[in-house]
């Protein structure tokens, strides 16, 4: 059964899935590898919804397999993925601060993310507020990261 790591942009749903599984799946590679195009570019041309879609189809995928999912931030936006991921038994929410988060993000050169560059500080922490009742929705466990090592993380999510 899949272990599944959700959390907003930054609280570090890859890195800790790496060290939970050198083998483990990150979503959004699997989705850009079926739309055959960058996130981004596929939100532009064909909007959300469609985005969406593909989406639910690949988490429920990845549910069955046996490996850690690292999501992308913004999985829990719909309800379809909701659902999915509240009755998946194995759902870790890695929980950090809008501060910790922002200063990850601002100070990340190797990601440039679209949400984050695209909007106002406070328009940011709108998205984030907005988001944070779905990921403890969701959640099996819940892991505040915040001071928090990677490795600490494993610890505890282990």
């Amino acid at each position: 059964m899949a272990k599944i790591l959700v959390g907003f942009m930054g609280a570090g749903k890859s890195t800790v899935a790496r060290l939970l599984d050198p083998d483990y799946i990150d979503m959004d590679e699997v989705i850009e590898k079926r739309i055959g195009m960058p996130i981004a570019d596929f939100f532009a041309s064909q909007g959300e919804a469609a985005f969406r879609q593909i989406e639910s189809q690949v988490l429920e995928e990845l549910l069955k397999s046996n490996h850690v999912v690292s999501t992308g931030g913004g999985v829990i936006v719909s309800g379809t993925n909701r659902q999915l991921l509240k009755y998946h038994p194995d759902t870790v929410y890695l929980r950090a601060s809008f501060e910790t988060l922002y200063e990850r993000i601002q100070s990340d050169e190797t990601n440039v993310r679209p949400l984050f560059v695209n909007n106002s500080k406070e328009d940011f922490k709108a998205i984030f507020n907005g988001r944070l009742d779905w990921y403890e929705e969701v959640a099996s466990q819940i892991v505040d990261v915040d001071d928090k090592t990677p490795q600490a993380i494993v610890e505890v999510i282990k």
